[in-house]
């Protein structure tokens, strides 16, 4: 069986912090980037300057108490020039603090943007099944809260959190040496009983927000599939029921939120009376130092200063680590996208396609999507260059398989599949999928113009390219008779247009595409009669003198293949002309009488 990872909002490995950093560094420190490197460097000594200047600000502001406590001459003259220093240290400290932010934000921002589009190019490299089984509302979470968090690390923790402790380390210093040990020991234990304090309960806490999390992804992945599927909520009358499965989602979302809530304020409680502690120890050896006339007011206020600057950013660093840990979750549910491998790659030494003839070969195909039931058993035909090959038989006879095949979206288990004798493996990619163009049963448009819509099958056509094609598919009479015309919108997924409109947009974005081999994977099985006959001239325009696969269960589109293959069960159980197989009385025969029989009979005009 083809495996998948696990969900972006599962719960990430053990030790998923360190590899989220690990994989974060690379994009902060690029090696193709000197201007890059260099802004993180000058951001480095800004922010030493700003601490530098924040951890002497106190000093000089205890000189000058002391100094107000002196004779007046001193009072006059000494203060003056210690408050003006004061002062424009506390300038500096600002400044250089904003000169960083100023300085690191471009390499915040590239690292976020190379992120966010490297995660975005890889899914698009993951295979279809891939996609198949994930929910594209939950992807679009991961990829939003991932970025989201290296925001906010990149924004917290590089330039507050990691200094902060640099300056809590430097105050225990200067309280060391200017009074005693006993001040820097109660300082010291004090935030470490914070921290460990605060550690404890944020991962206690940590699994609510794990289901606030889960649940907000299912609550938003419902929303987006139930108005996705508008239509069929109303045809079934299930509005109440959608708003059940999605309110059953809000309410596990909203005990959730409620523990977290309460849980927090248990830890802002005992964040306070941790810090209070110690506030009142120092100060008390500061007042009796003052008492015993060995501390001066200047040391009590420069205590009391180093606190109050101490534990104001510490405080906030109890709300920020609840935040660091989950920008990390939300990092690593993003990163372990990127550690998903891509089931169908390139090889080292892939070669462009080159397409001279355009024939398609098929040479003993197997494969499955799973182990215990294979798909695809042992099937060989040929497309001749110029030629219509067509495929029928009932559905899950493997037919819609073979189209992914020879589109890469998987490769064979044994055998191949050749284009002008060259294994699609050996090529790349790009150059296969842009030498076949695809008109698939179901098409899906983007919410844009039809003007883009059109161009998508390449983006670099004139306008006066796209017209023509959009007339060859015979649609550019219904798109001038719209108010609009080209830019007309067409609505998610399209849906403003009719089915056999958007598939001839579908089918003039391939002419648009230019492409030497053509692949129609059910195209006109989901529209009426009348419209299908209209759809059909308009493929048989666009695969004339094209290598042409037809992929079909509805026999009346390919009565005029050169070949056609009767798929049964993942085997060719019978091929050749119409006619023949007609003749041949056998699987093909049968399937026709009973698609005849099901047409509405012909009216008869009364006499």
């Amino acid at each position: 069986m083809r495996s998948l990872s696990s969900s972006p909002d599962s719960q990430p490995p053990s030790g998923f912090e360190w590899r989220a950093l690990r994989t974060l560094f690379p994009y902060l420190w690029p090696k193709d980037s000197a201007e890059m490197r260099g802004r993180v460097a000058l951001a480095v000594v800004f922010l030493i300057a700003a601490k530098g200047a924040n951890v002497v600000v106190p000093l000089i502001y205890k000189e000058a108490i002391d100094a107000l406590s002196g004779s007046v001459a001193t009072v006059i003259v000494l203060p003056l020039g210690l408050l003006f220093a004061y002062g424009l240290l506390r300038v500096l400290a600002l400044g250089f603090g904003e000169l960083r932010d100023a300085v690191f934000a471009k390499v915040a921002q590239r690292a976020i943007r190379s992120v966010a589009l490297r995660t975005f190019r890889h899914l698009h490299k993951l295979s279809l099944g891939f996609h198949l089984e994930r929910q594209t509302g939950g992807l679009n979470r991961a990829i939003e809260r991932g970025t989201k968090g290296i925001e906010f690390l990149l924004t917290f923790v590089t330039f507050n959190v990691a200094p902060t402790l640099v300056e809590i380390l430097l105050v225990c210093g200067i309280l060391w040496v200017l009074f005693d040990f006993r001040f820097a020991a109660i300082t010291f234990v004090t935030i470490g009983g914070y921290g460990a304090y605060t550690l404890f309960v944020t991962e206690w806490r940590t699994k609510y927000r794990r289901i606030m999390n889960q649940t907000d992804s299912e609550a938003n992945t419902k929303a987006v599939d139930s108005l996705l599927n508008y239509e069929t909520v109303k045809y079934f009358g299930n509005e109440a029921h959608e708003a059940k499965r999605f309110d059953r989602s809000l309410q596990r979302y909203e005990k959730a939120a409620v523990k977290s809530k309460t849980t927090l304020s248990l830890l802002n409680v005992g964040q306070a009376a941790i810090i209070s502690m110690g506030v009142v120890l120092v100060m008390l050896l500061a007042g009796q130092g003052i008492v015993d006339g060995k501390l001066t007011i200047g040391d009590f206020v420069l205590v009391n200063t180093y606190l109050i600057q101490l534990y104001m950013p510490l405080n906030f660093l109890g709300s920020v680590y609840r935040e660091i840990k989950q920008s990390l979750t939300d990092m690593e549910s993003m990163f372990s996208l990127l550690r998903v491998n891509a089931e169908v790659e390139d090889k080292p030494d892939a070669v462009p396609l080159n397409v001279t003839r355009g024939v398609v070969r098929f040479e003993n195909v197997e494969f499955d999507y799973d182990s215990r039931r294979k798909i695809l058993k042992n099937i060989s035909f040929t497309v001749p260059k110029g030629k219509t090959v067509a495929i029928v038989g009932s559905s899950g006879a493997g037919k819609s398989t073979l189209s992914r095949l020879l589109f890469r979206f998987y490769d064979v288990d044994r055998g191949r599949i050749t284009i002008d004798d060259q294994d699609i493996r050996d090529v790349t990619q790009a150059s296969l999928r842009a030498a076949i163009g695809v008109v698939p049963q179901d098409t899906v448009l983007f919410n844009d113009t039809i003007f883009y819509n059109i161009a998508y099958g390449r983006p670099d056509a004139e306008r006066e390219e796209v017209e023509a094609a959009a007339r060859m598919a015979q649609i550019e009479g219904f798109i001038r008779s719209l108010p609009d015309g080209f830019e007309t919108r067409v609505g998610e997924r399209g849906l403003k247009l009719s089915g056999g409109e958007r598939q001839r947009v579908a089918i003039a974005r391939t002419i648009l595409k230019h492409p030497k081999i053509l692949l129609f994977d059910e195209a006109t099985s989901a529209l009426d009669s009348h419209t299908e006959k209209e759809i059909q001239e308009s493929l048989r325009a666009v695969s004339m003198n094209r290598t042409t696969l037809v992929i079909t269960h509805r026999l009346t589109t390919v009565i005029d293949a050169d070949e056609i293959l009767v798929l049964d069960d993942g085997l060719i159980v019978e091929r050749g002309s119409h006619d023949r197989l007609l003749a041949a009385n056998g699987r093909y025969a049968a399937m026709w009488a009973r698609q005849m029989a099901a047409l509405p009979p012909i009216a008869v005009p009364e006499v």
